[in-house]
């Protein structure tokens, strides 16, 4: 394989990756790895303005945020603090027409994205070179290919993402023996279906209480669905209701302290795994092969392929790399007894 910097360190790197949340842990990942590789390389990372809450005060990397709702605004902003600069090398991690356009932006003597398979929005006319073609790769597994293909070498994963004492003290406050966070719903997007049954989730929490005495802590966005979730599983089972309550650190922080989190699809399941906090994933209308918590895949629920089965009338072999089931009632699929069995993997006596 092609390796750009066999015989020498580069000295300047600029990373995309904007968003979200899953994906720029993943991201770090790579970052920490090529960190390893060249400790002296400097790294500035392109990344959205929410991410940046996460990441950007990673004190040995320099973050560009980029924020969407300014508009045109954010690529002159982008431009102005690119501006004198030079790049050995921009790995563009992020296929989408935004991404492609901040690419475009950057002065660097190599520009890298995916292979032409996966570099949707045209991504291969804003760049120079491409990673080699790959397939049934986890996305982390994608992104690492990034720098497997500059001459990085394999290390031990890691992500090491601060957090503050404030953070800490936060989490503190909600930690019993043991600790289960439940996030219950994914982000609100058009057909996303990734939001198991309340009734379910209700269910686990009193199954957790009685066989587990454990302390359970909601968490979530702000958004109607999520706070509907989070006041009924409350309510019922007595669980901390966080939901819309949280910034990302203090999330973090409780993901760290806890002993597991079980959430479906979404961007705590990454933190958590970044946190060294199992994962309990409810993947029906995704494959866990490719978006599961990455370092505890084996402990998710995985219905996709009963999913793609029933609503797609195909086997999972027959079906395109990372296609979603897009059906409402595909998350059904999960039952109560399948979490319980995964929870006690973990937590069991």
């Amino acid at each position: 394989m092609f390796h750009l910097f066999a015989n020498s360190a580069p000295e300047a790197i600029c990373i995309v990756r904007l968003s979200a949340i899953g994906d720029t842990c993943h991201a770090l990942a790579v970052v920490r790895n090529l960190q390893d590789n060249w400790p002296d390389t400097r790294i500035t990372w392109l990344i959205g303005k929410t991410e940046a809450g996460l990441l950007g005060d990673i004190p040995d990397v320099e973050f560009i945020t980029f924020d969407k709702t300014n508009g045109r605004g954010a690529y002159a902003d982008v431009r102005r603090q690119l501006s004198g600069r030079r790049f050995d090398v921009a790995l563009c991690m992020h296929a989408s027409m935004r991404a492609n356009f901040l690419c475009r932006l950057i002065p660097a003597a190599y520009k890298i994205g995916f292979d032409k398979t996966r570099a949707r929005d045209f991504q291969w006319l804003f760049t120079d070179l491409r990673i080699p073609p790959a397939s049934g790769e986890h996305a982390l597994e994608a992104m690492m290919g990034f720098a497997r293909y500059i001459g990085a070498r394999a290390t031990d994963l890691r992500w090491d993402i601060p957090i503050d004492d404030a953070a800490h003290r936060f989490a503190a406050g909600y930690s019993g023996k043991p600790t289960v966070v439940i996030s219950p719903c994914s982000s609100q997007r058009s057909r996303n279906f990734r939001n198991w049954p309340v009734e379910h989730f209700i269910t686990i929490s009193g199954y957790l209480r009685e066989r587990y005495q454990a302390e359970i802590v909601l968490t979530g966005g702000n958004s109607d669905i999520e706070r509907e979730y989070g006041d009924k599983i409350s309510a019922a089972s007595g669980a901390s209701n966080l939901v819309g309550r949280t910034s990302l650190k203090q999330l973090l922080a409780l993901l760290a302290a806890a002993d597991l989190i079980i959430c479906p699809d979404s961007g705590p399941a990454h933190m958590a795994t970044a946190a060294g906090t199992a994962v309990v994933g409810l993947y029906a209308t995704s494959n866990p092969n490719r978006t599961g918590p990455y370092l505890s895949r084996q402990f998710c629920v995985n219905r996709y392929p009963d999913a793609v089965h029933k609503y797609l009338g195909k086997e999972v072999n027959d079906v395109r790399w990372g296609r979603r089931v897009r059906h409402p009632d595909a998350m059904s699929l999960i039952t109560s007894n399948d979490v319980k069995s995964k929870i006690d993997e973990i937590v069991g006596y």
